[in-house]
């Protein structure tokens, strides 16, 4: 399998300020900017640097600076050389930012403010909701209950509500799951042969990239940036040269960064993947969270998950599957090993509730504003040298550090009572010590709370680098 391959122009682009601020050789310079870039996750691991004569030419500089740094980025462990195959990205061990579940995981102290999930509480509805469902419920009694394709009613309410967002389904297209995790597992175990290429952004959803990985698929990391969104050169290329089983891509607000993928990219990612045979499988879970602007209607992709997690509650462990029929009996036909069906009560809520979606919405997207207004404010005035964006949705803000700390942060918040996931997390190879995702989808005294912690931390690790690392457990 070859690696993905950064272009000379591409790597200018990411190094085009490569000398600001930094003194001593060039070519020191330079090998620091590319292994910032590594840590950060912009350059993913696995990836093949330009050649030494290449990158020269887009950067204006000798071979011998290029050769210089790479040479220094191979003695610090960043790089390698493999025959046929270049300088090859890697990521040290002791800066990986490999989570490590021992630290953080399991269940937590009464006291601390867990905040590793991005969630909101229940959306109003819900309970009125419930009692209707309850109310249907002995029409079903006479049924035997292991339920594997979903209830009718529901698939007919998903499949309108992606016909209203401009996608025409019909319920023979929807499978409904147990959330959308296990929607992402049963898609991996069915898609994914030991040994596949599997192409994922980076960073993404951390229980995504697990369950592809122990599928047996070899990620393909493909970066997605706060800001610039996806490079459709890398995209493209990736796609080509790795020609992966699936592409596992969240299009609409994007977990962690917010980015929204542009509609020139969701073009080229379509029909690239169409020309390499990979089936894209588009996570929808934050999809509906928009705070400022109009969506796009849902990608045409082969495959979309969406869960009622996050729109309505996490508790109702629902989720769904929008897919030709064909690969839906495939599933069908996978799933008993795992589980006998989705529970029926559960389904017989949300079946009242998605009908509800676009009032549901509005509500949600007054308190997240606030939410969002709030806590950007505050980490600008607390913290002036991180980076804060202000996403156009979603649950959580992508932050900037500027120091590769965020291990050591999380650890000093969970002491002030605090539990956060690093940004360490959300790298398929590990990376993103320079971020912190922050939720903002918590009441206003929790996210006064948060700051005030995050704050008082900073104070104490903020220019120190520390082995400590994130939790996997429980991220959503």
């Amino acid at each position: 399998m070859s690696p993905v391959l950064v272009s000379s122009r591409s790597a200018a682009a990411l190094l085009a300020h490569w000398r600001d601020g930094r003194e001593g050789p060039a070519y020191a310079a330079l090998a620091d900017a590319v292994r910032t870039l590594v840590i950060d996750g912009r350059i993913p691991v696995g990836a093949r640097l330009p050649a030494e004569r290449g990158l020269a030419d887009a950067l204006t500089l000798s071979r011998t600076t290029v050769a210089n740094a790479y040479a220094r980025l191979r003695t610090d462990g960043y790089l390698t050389s493999l025959r046929g195959s270049g300088s090859v990205v890697r990521l040290p061990r002791d800066v990986a930012g490999r989570p490590d579940p021992e630290r953080l995981g399991g269940v937590l102290d009464d006291d601390v403010l867990d905040l590793r999930k991005a969630a909101l509480h229940a959306a109003p509805g819900v309970a009125e909701a419930a009692e209707r469902a309850l109310r249907s419920l002995p029409a079903s009694l006479a049924e035997i209950g292991y339920d594997k394709v979903g209830d009718a009613g529901l698939r007919a309410a998903i499949a309108d509500r992606y016909t209203a967002r401009g996608l025409p389904t019909t319920s023979d297209q929807v499978m409904v799951t147990l959330g959308a995790q296990h929607a992402i597992a049963l898609l991996a175990r069915v898609l994914v042969r030991r040994g596949d290429a599997v192409l994922v952004e980076s960073p993404t959803y951390p229980h995504a990239h697990e369950a592809l990985r122990e599928a047996g698929g070899r990620l393909v990391a493909v970066p997605v940036d706060v800001r610039s969104g996806w490079d459709v050169e890398v995209l493209t290329d990736a796609l080509r040269r790795t020609t992966p089983s699936v592409a596992y891509v969240m299009p609409e607000l994007h977990n962690p960064t917010g980015a929204t993928m542009s509609a020139a990219v969701r073009q080229a990612l379509l029909e690239t993947a169409a020309a390499t045979g990979t089936v894209v499988v588009a996570d929808e879970t934050m999809g509906e969270l928009r705070i400022d602007g109009d969506p796009l209607p849902p990608l045409a992709a082969d495959v979309l998950v969406g869960s009622a997690g996050k729109v309505f509650w996490g508790a109702l462990r629902i989720g769904w599957i929008r897919a030709d029929p064909a690969l839906l009996q495939r599933l069908l036909l996978a799933r008993p090993t795992w589980d006998l069906g989705t529970p029926l009560l559960d389904q017989l809520v949300v079946r009242e509730l998605v009908p509800q979606t676009a009032a549901v919405l509005e509500a949600r997207r007054t308190f997240l504003r606030q939410g969002r207004d709030d806590v950007v404010a505050a980490l600008r005035a607390q913290l002036p040298t991180w980076d804060v964006p202000s996403p156009d949705g979603g649950l959580t803000l992508w932050v900037g550090l500027g120091r590769p700390v965020s291990g050591a942060l999380t650890l000093a918040a969970r002491e002030d009572g605090v539990a956060l996931a690093s940004g360490g997390v959300f790298g398929p190879d590990g990376g993103f010590e320079r971020f912190l995702r922050v939720p903002f989808s918590g009441a206003p005294a929790d996210r006064t709370r948060m700051v005030a912690v995050l704050a008082a931390a900073w104070d104490r690790v903020g220019g120190v680098v520390h082995e400590g690392r994130g939790s996997l457990a429980a991220v959503v």
